[in-house]
């Protein structure tokens, strides 16, 4: 059953096989008296979820219920994320309520759940609102890095720069990140917005921090600069990214950046 997670899912006729063979499986461990367990469920729910299939879900949902197996945070955020994937949120938001009031504590992955379609929907507010409550003293679950960079990319997107960068300062805060994704969005969002003054800074930082930029941000920078006739300034970094260069060894060495001609 564990290969029915990783099987490829598309088109339907495969996610079909793929179910059918699961819960064929299902069906022969009750015959052999082989009782599935919640984790044998939570695999079949977690296909179910990859393949959009809101209805179907649900309802291996309510029978694993009815069968007095009790749902794990996994199992219930694998629900969670099918119905908000499928843009029912407010079927989403219920089975979240019904969730911690039979004491089961979400996890920062059932919560992106609900980050990722507000995003989506550029829903500023559900989003802010939902990232308060996470962050309150007294909420039992904080945001993880992957919050932290989901709403930073919906930020920089709808260019609500004071946002970006009071989450910025809250991660930095809480000890979770920034990562090298987070480092990667906000470069790029300041390159979009030709800030490149904040571009270079948070460059330099993420550098000297032990963070190999992709080479993607190298050229991404580098153009920039060139064609905002910022030559020097684009000089005066690649020394500085030179000189910091040895701690990333020879994976910095085969970062041969072109000439930029304009």
């Amino acid at each position: 059953m564990a290969g029915a997670r990783h099987a490829s899912l598309h088109p339907d006729n495969r996610f079909d096989r793929t179910v059918n063979a699961a819960e064929n499986l299902l069906k022969e461990m009750s015959d052999r008296g082989i009782e599935p367990d919640v984790t044998s469920y939570s695999i079949i729910l977690h296909v179910y979820s990859r393949a959009h299939k809101a209805e179907l879900c649900l309802c291996m949902f309510r029978s694993m219920k009815d069968r007095g197996i009790c749902p794990t945070v996994a199992t219930y955020t694998s629900v969670i994320k099918c119905l908000a994937s499928c843009g029912r949120l407010e079927d989403a938001e219920k089975l979240l309520g019904e969730m911690v009031s039979e004491g089961v504590c979400p996890s920062p992955a059932t919560y992106n759940c609900f980050f990722k379609e507000y995003r989506g929907r550029k829903d500023v507010s559900g989003a802010l609102e939902l990232y308060n409550k996470m962050k309150a003293p007294c909420s039992p679950t904080a945001p993880d890095i992957h919050s932290y960079n989901i709403l930073l990319g919906m930020f920089i997107k709808l260019d609500r720069h004071e946002t970006v960068m009071e989450l910025w300062n809250d991660m930095c805060e809480s000890t979770v990140g920034p990562d090298l994704d987070s480092y990667t969005l906000l470069i790029h969002g300041f390159c979009v917005k030709e800030k490149w003054k904040e571009a270079c800074q948070f460059f330099m930082e993420m550098i000297e921090k032990g963070f190999l930029p992709q080479k993607i941000t190298f050229e991404t920078l580098y153009r920039g600069l060139i064609q905002a006739d910022m030559l020097r300034t684009w000089r005066r970094l690649k020394k500085r990214v030179d000189e910091e260069s040895a701690k990333f060894g020879d994976e910095y060495k085969s970062y041969h950046i072109k000439p930029y001609k304009r």
